[in-house]
């Protein structure tokens, strides 16, 4: 269960005190140009030791991609991917195994160790082994291609911390400047609930503690349709993405849970019909066709 996808697949290996966490991404179309630097500032973003909000362990992270994309002087000599699977790597640097030591005896609360034991008879103490966070590494690199192919498509997605603690930014996203989320460490696009965050955070690092927070993301540009039935529904598939990030423990769509406190005649969609009526010709004979055309159905606020 290490790979996740249909058409646009990511397997991901490596353990937090390997050599390296990597990942095989299959069906990345070929001649998508793939711009490294946006995939690196992507990985920077994860980056632990940034700010003094988050731990101090230091990591290059720094992306090798190993196959599948090639520099093609019809190109510009810019690198290109080829259609064939693409196998990176980002080296562990910062070990510290040793620092794990006192751990070898100890079930960690909160961490894997303790289910890891009972299912394996065994468990890699060092950090987490394969359920640390660092194996989100692999989901970023993953996730910057698959943003590249995105963008030819009209399609853009944006993240930010929406509340830490009991600390929120409610406003509708509508009403938030998106372009203002890298402004601060916590990454949340409105200055003055972000400087709260921050100093919820400090001070309760300080108390030695830690707090929990909410990540709201939009995508703009999504076509209708996109998902399966029954159990390849779009919001199925992220929530199953989502959740299987150890550190996730909830996962909402749209209104999520509030929509509990509303009335379904307040939460339908509604849509404009033009017309429910088609002519179409069927053995030279016209009959009435009461489904409706893409073109005939528009949804309005």
């Amino acid at each position: 269960m290490n790979t996740f996808g249909t058409l646009f697949r990511l397997t991901s290996f490596g353990e937090s005190h390997g050599a390296a966490i990597g990942g095989v991404i299959d069906g990345c179309p070929a001649g998508l140009e793939i711009d490294l630097d946006f995939i690196q500032s992507e990985l920077d973003r994860r980056r632990p030791g940034q700010s003094r909000l988050t731990t101090a362990r230091q990591e290059g992270d720094r992306v090798e991609i190993l196959s599948g994309v090639m520099e093609f002087p019809a190109g510009g000599g810019k690198l290109h991917t080829t259609g064939t699977p693409i196998g990176f790597i980002v080296r562990n640097q910062n070990q510290h195994s040793s620092d794990y030591d006192d751990l070898r005896d100890v079930f960690r609360p909160s961490h894997a160790d303790y289910t890891y034991y009972m299912k394996y008879g065994l468990r890699d103490h060092r950090g987490g082994g394969r359920s640390s966070a660092r194996e989100t590494i692999s989901r970023v690199v993953a996730g910057a291609i698959a943003k590249l192919a995105l963008r030819q498509l009209g399609i853009d997605i944006k993240a930010w911390t929406q509340q830490v603690g009991d600390i929120a930014c409610e406003r509708d996203w509508t009403k938030l400047d998106l372009s203002r989320i890298e402004d601060n460490a916590v990454h949340c696009p409105d200055p003055v609930i972000a400087q709260q965050m921050e100093e919820l955070i400090l001070q309760v690092k300080g108390e030695g503690d830690t707090i929990g927070g909410i990540i709201a993301g939009v995508i703009t540009g999504c076509p209708v349709g996109l998902g399966e039935p029954v159990f390849g529904k779009l919001h199925a598939q992220l929530a199953a993405a989502m959740l299987s990030i150890n550190a996730v423990k909830g996962f909402e769509y749209g209104d999520g849970f509030a929509g509990v406190s509303q009335r379904g005649s307040e939460q339908n969609d509604k849509f404009k019909v033009e017309s429910l009526k088609l002519k179409v010709d069927n053995n030279s004979s016209e009959q009435e066709d009461t489904r409706l055309s893409q073109s005939q159905l528009s949804t309005f606020n």
